[in-house]
């Protein structure tokens, strides 16, 4: 009889078990990896989610530790403070062990400068404000113990605009503060306001914000869903050490994270 052509020829019952045997084991191999790979690729974006709003709490955690003493508000989603640069105590008294020496301010009368009991870490500029006994976020903002720093000062002795500050503090201390901070949680972003002048009452929109001049706006992070997010402020049992709460949510397509940080905010002025 005729042969047929090898081109011809099809495939056996033992071939075509083996086939289906060795497509088993390897849909079985690749099931078995399917699982751990999801896993992971979950647990890596939501690694990303977590640096991406613990990144901004730590930040905003240590501005908020240096921040002027009784200087922080919060409303809402909005949290505003001064940030101090500097510190020390003021001569309080002129040394006349034999002839009167020493620049000491004074409280009955405007003054223009006083000596720094020891030294500062550098020379204020021109833009920082010096500040005595801040015991109320109100008196600062309505610049009733503020004054602006001028010309010629030096790492031990501050120049600044004529002022009569109306309340000495009881540990002779000063601090030297920059211009207010905002950190603002709108939408899906977190932003950072800083440059503009302090304002009687805190500014709570990012309509307002924008508005006012020479502030700078920085994007901290995004995709944060702010209606689930939250800022509160508590008062100390002493009035000395309030806590400043702060709940960052951010949320991808599959999942979200919220994170949960407390600030000590150090109010003894």
């Amino acid at each position: 009889m005729p042969r047929t052509p090898k081109y011809m020829v099809g495939f056996t019952l033992i071939e075509a078990i083996m086939v289906m045997v060795i497509t088993g084991i390897l849909a079985a191999v690749v099931a078995s990896f399917a699982s751990p790979l999801q896993g992971y690729f979950a647990a890596t974006a939501r690694a990303d989610l977590v640096d991406a709003a613990d990144t901004p709490l730590r930040r905003m955690g240590r501005e908020l530790h240096a921040a002027l003493p009784n200087s922080v508000r919060v409303s809402g989603n909005y949290i505003e403070f001064l940030p101090t640069t500097m510190g020390g105590r003021y001569r309080k008294e002129q040394d006349c062990t034999a002839v009167c020496t020493g620049d000491a301010l004074s409280f009955t009368a405007a003054d223009t400068s006083f000596d720094v009991i020891g030294s500062l870490p550098r020379a204020p500029v021109i833009g920082e404000e010096v500040v005595i006994y801040n015991t109320s976020s109100f008196y600062v903002y309505a610049s009733n113990n503020v004054a602006a720093i001028a010309a010629d000062s030096t790492t031990g002795n501050i120049v600044f605009a004529s002022k009569q500050f109306p309340l000495e503090s009881p540990g002779k201390r000063f601090q030297i503060i920059g211009k207010p901070v905002t950190y603002a949680c709108s939408g899906t972003t977190l932003w950072r306001y800083r440059g503009y002048s302090r304002q009687a009452s805190q500014p709570t929109s990012i309509a307002t914000l924008d508005g006012l001049a020479g502030v700078v706006k920085a994007r901290l992070a995004t995709g944060v869903n702010c209606t689930a997010s939250s800022f509160s402020y508590m008062p100390g049992a002493t009035q000395r050490a309030d806590l400043v709460t702060m709940s960052l949510t951010l949320s991808n397509s599959s999942d979200s994270v919220t994170l949960l940080h407390q600030v000590h905010v150090q109010n003894v002025p």
